[in-house]
Parts: C-alpha cells; sequence; structure tokens
C-alpha cells in the first residue's frame, strides 16, 4: 500500500484500520467471506482502465483482445461449473442480475411468485419497497410452521395469480430446496423458472446442496458469498433466452463492464473447481450445524427447524435480548453478525426478534467444529448475561485466541 499511503492518507488509515478488524475479530455474516488474495490483485489490475461496452468478439471499442480474453475465461468456467447451457459475467451484483432478468422476461404489470423476505427472502423479490415492486406485481410465499416450503400454498397462489416467473431462492432460510416441485408448479401454469442461489452458489458449485440450473430456465447469484469470488453478480440461463438475457444486461441495464471485477470472477471459478473447495464447502456445513446446535441447546429458538446450508437465523427474544441488542453487544466483543426478521416478526425492521448469522468466512481461515462450539457457547453466555464484564473478557479472549490461532492475510503488510 506504499502508493496509497503516499496519495492519500486517510483512505489508507481506513483500509489499514479494516484489515486490523477482519483479522482481529470472527465475521459470522452468513453473506461474507475472504476473498484470496489472486482475487484481490485482479480488482487491483490494470484491467480498471479498460472500456468494453458489448461482449466478447462484438465490442463497442478497440484495444479489448485481452479483456475479450479474460471475460470469455470467466464465462467458461461459470458454464462449466454449474453445468449451464449460457452465462453472462457482467452483472454488477446480485440485485442488477435479478432486475436484469425481470426487464428481460417481464413486461410492466406482470407477476413475480417469491418468497416473502420474513420468511427468508431477498428485498429484490418483491418487497414493496423496492423499485420494481412499482413496475411488476410480486406475490409472496412463506413457510410452514415447521419451517418448510409451503408448496400448497405456492401452488394455490401460482393458479391464482397466474405468475410469469416462479421464483426459488433466499437470504434468510437455512434449508435446501426442492426445485422440482418450483418447477412442476411453474410448468402447470406457464411460468418461467428462476432460481436466486446467490447465498448458496458455492455449496452448489461443490455438489454440496442441490443444483437447480439443468432443470430451471434463469439461476442469478452473487459471486461474493459462499462462492468466494469478487463482490458481484452472474445470471446463468438455457441458450433459449440467451440473448434476452444479454440484451437486458447490456445496453438494456448496464452500460461498460467492469473487467477487473470479471478477471476476478475467472479467477474465483477457477478455485471453486478445486478439490480444496469442495472440502471447504463440506466444512462450512460441517461447521453451521454444530454452531446451530451449540445455540439451540444454549436457549436460542431456530427458525425453520435447523440448517442443511451455511446459515442460521435464530430468535433471541426468548433469552430477553432483541435482534438489535444482540448484534451490538457481540460487535463489543469482536464477533460480527446481523440482526434480522424472522417470520412474521412483530417487531420492526431495524430492531428485530432474531439474528443471521453463519460460517463461510470463518471457515475459509480454517476453523473446525470444536471452534465453532466454543464460539456458540460464548454467544449464549454474552446474550444471557449481557452485562457482565467478566463474561465479556472472557469472550474477547476467545476471540483474539482464534484469530491468533488462524491468521488472515498474513501476506499483506500494514
Amino acid at each position: 500500500m506504499n502508493h496509497l499511503a503516499k496519495t492519500d492518507k486517510k483512505v489508507a488509515e481506513a483500509l489499514k484500520a479494516e484489515i486490523r478488524r477482519q483479522r482481529e475479530g470472527i465475521e459470522l455474516i452468513p453473506s461474507e467471506n475472504f476473498a484470496s488474495l489472486a482475487v484481490l490483485e485482479a480488482l487491483g489490475s490494470v484491467f480498471t482502465n479498460k472500456y468494453s461496452e458489448g461482449y466478447p468478439g462484438n465490442r463497442y471499442y478497440g484495444g479489448t483482445e485481452h479483456v475479450d480474453t479474460v471475460e470469455q475465461l470467466a464465462i467458461d468456467r461459470a458454464k462449466a461449473l454449474f453445468g449451464a447451457e449460457h452465462a453472462n459475467v457482467q452483472p454488477l451484483s446480485g440485485a442488477p442480475a435479478n432486475i436484469a432478468v425481470y426487464s428481460a422476461l417481464l413486461e410492466p404489470g406482470d407477476t413475480v411468485l417469491g418468497m416473502d423476505l420474513s420468511h427468508g427472502g431477498h428485498l429484490t423479490h418483491g418487497h414493496p419497497i423496492t423499485w420494481m415492486a412499482k413496475i411488476f406485481k410480486f406475490v409472496r410465499y412463506k413457510t410452514t410452521p415447521d419451517g418448510m416450503i409451503d408448496f400448497d400454498q405456492v401452488r394455490l397462489l401460482a393458479r391464482e395469480h397466474k405468475p410469469k416467473i416462479i421464483l426459488a431462492g433466499y437470504s434468510a432460510y437455512s434449508r435446501d430446496l426442492d426445485y422440482e416441485q418450483f418447477k412442476a408448479i411453474a410448468d402447470e401454469v406457464g411460468a418461467y423458472t428462476m432460481a436466486d442461489i446467490a447465498h448458496i452458489a458455492g455449496l452448489i458449485a461443490a455438489g454440496e446442496m442441490n443444483n437447480p440450473t439443468s432443470l430451471f430456465d434463469v439461476i442469478t447469484t452473487t459471486t461474493h458469498k459462499t462462492l468466494r469470488g469478487p463482490r458481484g453478480g452472474l445470471i446463468l440461463c438455457k441458450k433459449k433466452l440467451a440473448k434476452k438475457i444479454d440484451k437486458a444486461v447490456f445496453p438494456g441495464f448496464q452500460g461498460g463492464p467492469h473487467e477487473n471485477n470479471i478477471a476476478a470472477k475467472a479467477i474465483a471459478f477457477h478455485e471453486a473447481g478445486q478439490a480444496e473447495f469442495k472440502e471447504y464447502a463440506r466444512q462450512v456445513k460441517k461447521n453451521a450445524k454444530v454452531l446451530c446446535n451449540t445455540l439451540e441447546q444454549g436457549g436460542l429458538k431456530i427458525m425453520f427447524g435447523g440448517t442443511e446450508n451455511h446459515l442460521i437465523l435464530a430468535d433471541v427474544t426468548p433469552l430477553g435480548l432483541s435482534g438489535k441488542q444482540a448484534q451490538e453487544l457481540l460487535d463489543n466483543v469482536n464477533i460480527t453478525l446481523n440482526k434480522n426478521m424472522i417470520p412474521d416478526d412483530p417487531r420492526k425492521p431495524m430492531d428485530p426478534s432474531g439474528i443471521r448469522l453463519g460460517t463461510p468466512a470463518v471457515t475459509t481461515r480454517g476453523f473446525i467444529e470444536i471452534d465453532m462450539k466454543n464460539i456458540g457457547q460464548a454467544i449464549i453466555s454474552l446474550i444471557k448475561n449481557p452485562n457482565d464484564e467478566k463474561i465479556k473478557t472472557e469472550a474477547r479472549t476467545l476471540v483474539a485466541e482464534l484469530a491468533n490461532k488462524y491468521p488472515l492475510y498474513s501476506e499483506i503488510d500494514i
């Protein structure tokens, strides 16, 4: 960071502070991860400098032969990783990817059937506060009391509202999905099938969760969560929809692609195809299971009956705190997670009943099951005794010991 330190000391100091925060804390936000140094190098590369509107072999600018090479690599690797017929690697993130799909397949006023936000869905799946909800009609399905997708409700809503798209996917749901049931309902009402796998893409790529790619018309994902790449998006689809999807991304919704980011995606897709990544994905699930069991044994109410992926959604109110209070308490001892609504939460979104936590980032550092048990027990002790300074000190000591045991980015000198 020599050049940065000389040019802008304020930004340099903020960056150094963030590296220290990541090194010295325990990251349990399930949508976060630690990209490899190779990915970080690509993000900071001279590909940043190049404009390349269009697609490989069909650009609006000259001098694109090298960005063509790297973007085609990203496309080919994404297709191979997920078994897709077509891939668009230009979406800037998950929300733009979803919006591009809507614009490709829908007309204003068309209906999308997606998952309710409080039951694990995402804002872009039709929450009323989003701009897309002003353009399209969104109908939302929920989970059953035992935490499963209510396919009877999905079928009834599909028959009643005749959606153009049936959307499977989530940001806070801890189970795998039965994509065949979604597909059968979509076929019955003549709807497109769309899966948002942003949270679980890495687990799917590693063969640890069901893969909807061969069944569904369109798949969207981020590349920075369990896939452990740069912050960005990806759309996979059937060949029959390739032209519609590509035109919706560019020129329909975005301008020049961020080729430095696409180069980093290509690296991440390569990394995700290695045997080491498959073992990583297996460990993510093992760690999540242990953490979930520990929290449940400690008195937290686990939503959806447990976890089959990388995340846990838990109601902390049985132990006397709100989700916001729990998040702030754990921040104080360098354990980071996020407050989150639970199904049909009676509390407000900014002070909800639950917390959402997961294991992708700590597993990248090397944490194993015993570490997750110790972290879970520390979380329970803190939530039960939020004013006990001795317990806070013990938690900080545990965090420091684990951070030292599993060093992060030790090659970066600050």
